[in-house]
């Protein structure tokens, strides 16, 4: 499977699960209207308790990756609906986080920057592969 969980990790088992979909779909291993496998097969797949998976299920549908329909099933959400206010204000959270550390590190605005733009040539690469 796509999705790698490691319980001994001090991040919860149901973050990861958000944190390895999130990445699955920003990478393009999952797909916009892809079908996602039911709470309890993914939780057999991963030898998990299926509430880990639900919880993580129901996180990602708040953030609006993946939508259940009833009767249906659960799938990628289409990207094109987002509302970009939403994600410019979410996003400016985790840069000021970010940034907040680089000070904490030592770092000043050239380096930032610099990884930054280091970061952003990998993850093009990762996109492409």
């Amino acid at each position: 499977m796509w999705l790698d969980i490691n319980p001994r990790l001090s991040t919860p088992v149901y973050q990861q699960i958000v944190d390895g979909i999130k990445e699955a779909v920003a990478l393009g291993i999952l797909a916009a209207g892809e079908r996602m496998p039911t709470v309890r097969e993914m939780a057999a797949e991963l030898a998990l308790n299926p509430n880990t998976v639900a919880k993580a299920y129901q996180r990602l549908e708040q953030e609006g990756i993946i939508v259940t329909m009833r009767s249906r099933g659960t799938f990628v959400a289409d990207r094109s609906s987002v509302d970009l206010d939403f994600a410019q204000k979410k996003l400016n959270v985790q840069i000021e986080k970010v940034l907040i550390e680089a000070y904490h590190l030592g770092l000043n605005r050239e380096q930032i920057e610099q990884l930054f733009a280091e970061s952003l040539d990998k993850w093009d690469k990762r996109g492409r592969e």
